[in-house]
């Protein structure tokens, strides 16, 4: 996906009821925040927020959090919900933060997360931008703080080169073991 600047993206997500702003002050308290005890999943890097918007509406009884880096991105996600919210089908178990994946230990609390999906995740080609990657070394090392005891991540993407580092990067992780899934 091509990143475009969408003029007034940043003021739209900031001031979007969907986007939890400082969300570090819900660390360890999301059941609280989304006033229901229920198990909290994650995707980091949700792009225009469509599988997050999907799972939420078909699981009410887990929480949702869609992690996008970009407004201009998470822009897209939004006027989704806006049309939802519309028709009277918006998920409340569903919210979004605009922030940089490296700040996830900062916001979940250890154990706080029981699944985490990256999906078709950016696969940054080139040698010199793998600790970029979401599933380099520095990123499993972040997820491993915030999942849960038997949490999961749940990994998809069509690019071969990404999808040989992420299994090489999580066979190295002693907190994570691979399950192939065709």
């Amino acid at each position: 996906m091509r990143l475009r600047h969408i003029p007034g993206s940043e003021d739209f997500v900031r001031e979007a009821a969907s986007v939890v702003n400082a969300p570090e002050r819900y660390r360890g308290n999301w059941s609280t925040f989304f006033r229901k005890e229920a198990p909290l999943a994650l995707e980091i890097g949700m792009g225009k927020g469509r599988f997050i918007i999907d799972m939420a509406r078909l699981h009410p009884e887990i929480n949702y959090v869609g992690i996008e880096r970009y407004p201009s991105v998470l822009y897209r996600a939004l006027q989704k919900m806006e049309t939802l919210e519309r028709e009277g089908q918006m998920p409340l178990n569903l919210r979004f933060l605009c922030i940089d994946a490296r700040e996830l230990p900062d916001i979940f609390a250890p154990g706080e997360v029981e699944c985490i999906y990256l999906n078709f995740s950016d696969p940054w080609p080139k040698a010199r931008h793998a600790n970029r990657r979401l599933t380099s070394e520095g990123f499993f090392a972040r997820y491993d703080q915030i999942l849960a005891e038997e949490g999961r991540i749940e990994f998809k993407t069509d690019n071969r080169e990404l999808f040989e580092f992420s299994l090489e990067t999580a066979a190295a992780s002693p907190a994570f073991q691979i399950e192939e899934k065709t």
